[in-house]
């Protein structure tokens, strides 16, 4: 889900949209020429789940997750669940950060916050991050979100899997975000809030729609602003039929994202981000938001590409 900044970004907005085509996008060299013949991705985390996952958290039992309501605690239940299997701490008591805010009403809120120690650099922390909320029930259908963003959210659970085999040097904060699609709300008061305040945060890789795309592009956007990240993207090796590409940063004809999804929080406090996401499809906020409806190869290979991504920045001096 990323909603759309245009002039005032407190402003209630929905996930971004875009239908300008991209021009002059960064490609990485290899990811240029997806090949049919390419090797086998050596996945870190179980496939089979992450599908599974993403079906489940996308399924009409959680209503379309919309905040405040039913459906929103049942995600958060699941997602404290499959952190606690996967042996993710908590970040907070329970797990859980509650908020409240007020915007025709008042709503009650939670970001569900988990922890990985590090096992060289922990006294610094890299944020990956998504959302669970999504539109919930309207007109009497319900809009699921299965690409917007329980994709995101499940990434989150495969990168807990690939931490028990290759542990990170950073400390990881693994955030599932509320009411993102009410103004990116539960990320601007986890940035505020002084459970973030008291620690170095020193990257922030956001995930909000990566499951499919008719083009097999997946675009990385941040870099333009950290010039430190920009090197680990440009010469990234393709992964699968992904093509990783640098664009949506406000330099290229293509709809600028830079304040598109829960990545805004950290950048307007000066905190790098890399923003992952595709564009916008026929099913973007539409209650056809399906698990049926994503690539569930695109998805795969989507996620072990950021997880790459992140293990190289993860041995940068950030």
């Amino acid at each position: 889900m990323k909603p759309i900044y245009l002039l005032l970004l407190v402003l209630i907005v929905s996930c971004k949209s875009n239908n300008t085509p991209t021009q002059n996008a960064d490609v990485s060299p290899i990811s240029k020429t997806l090949k049919s013949n390419q090797k086998a991705v050596d996945y870190k985390f179980d496939t089979a789940r992450l599908l599974e996952d993403v079906k489940t958290l996308s399924s009409d039992v959680f209503e379309g997750r919309r905040t405040g309501t039913k459906g929103a605690e049942l995600a958060r239940d699941y997602i404290i669940n499959r952190f606690t299997k996967l042996g993710v701490k908590p970040l907070v008591s329970n797990y859980i950060q509650a908020f409240t805010f007020e915007t025709s009403k008042k709503y009650e809120a939670a970001n569900v916050l988990g922890v990985i120690e590090g096992t060289l650099k922990n006294d610094k922390y890299i944020v990956l991050s998504a959302h669970y909320d999504h539109e919930g029930i309207k007109g009497g259908k319900i809009y699921n979100g299965a690409d917007d963003d329980a994709s995101g959210i499940s990434a989150l659970f495969a990168f807990a899997e690939s931490f028990a085999e290759n542990p990170p040097k950073h400390n990881v904060i693994l955030a599932a975000f509320d009411a993102e699609e009410l103004g990116l709300k539960g990320a601007y008061h986890f940035v505020e809030d002084n459970t973030v305040q008291n620690r170095n945060v020193v990257l922030n890789l956001n995930m909000d729609m990566i499951s499919r795309s008719e083009d097999k592009q997946l675009f990385a956007v941040g870099s333009r602003y950290y010039p430190i990240l920009k090197p680990t993207l440009q010469n990234f090796e393709a992964i699968g039929g992904v093509a990783l590409v640098i664009d949506h940063e406000g330099i290229t004809k293509a709809e600028d994202w830079t304040f598109s999804s829960d990545h805004a929080a950290f950048h307007k406090a000066e905190i790098p981000f890399i923003y992952f996401g595709v564009a916008d499809h026929e099913d973007y906020h539409e209650p056809t938001d399906d698990f049926e409806n994503i690539n569930q190869q695109f998805y795969k290979d989507a996620v072990q590409t950021i997880i790459t991504v992140f293990n190289q920045f993860d041995n940068l001096d950030l």
